[in-house]
């Protein structure tokens, strides 16, 4: 699971919030404890423990003191905005940057986009 150059708290986290995008962990859902985490992977619990910190500081997930980590109620909407937000950062100011240098005009890319969204269904 945990063979890439990014740290592994970070493939944690990512991994949690893959999960719950694609609906295998709910809102109000139960997550394994860091401990449990941590066996299961194989992992220092410190790690697993940076992890889920991180989780809930983004308000990803919450903890009930005694009884364990959970999914927030709103984990995916947060995570459907952030992935929003940074798609239009990382793929479309690109683009639009681009089109404008080679004086193709806006309503072109959204008449081609159209045209895309079309053809993929």
């Amino acid at each position: 699971m945990f063979d890439d150059g990014t740290p592994i708290y970070r493939q944690i986290a990512d991994q949690i919030k893959a999960e719950i995008m694609n609906g295998s962990l709910e809102p109000g859902g139960k997550v394994m404890s860091t401990n449990q985490y941590a066996a299961f992977y194989q992992i220092n619990p410190a790690t697993a423990q940076k992890a889920f910190r991180e989780l809930v500081d983004e308000g990803i997930l919450y903890k009930q003191r005694g009884v364990g980590m959970y999914v927030a109620d709103d984990a995916r909407d947060r995570l459907a905005a952030d992935f929003r937000e940074r798609f239009f950062e990382r793929v479309l100011a690109p683009l639009v940057r681009e089109a404008r240098q080679a004086g193709i005009p806006l309503t072109d890319i959204i008449d081609y986009l159209r045209a895309q969204e079309g053809a993929l269904q």
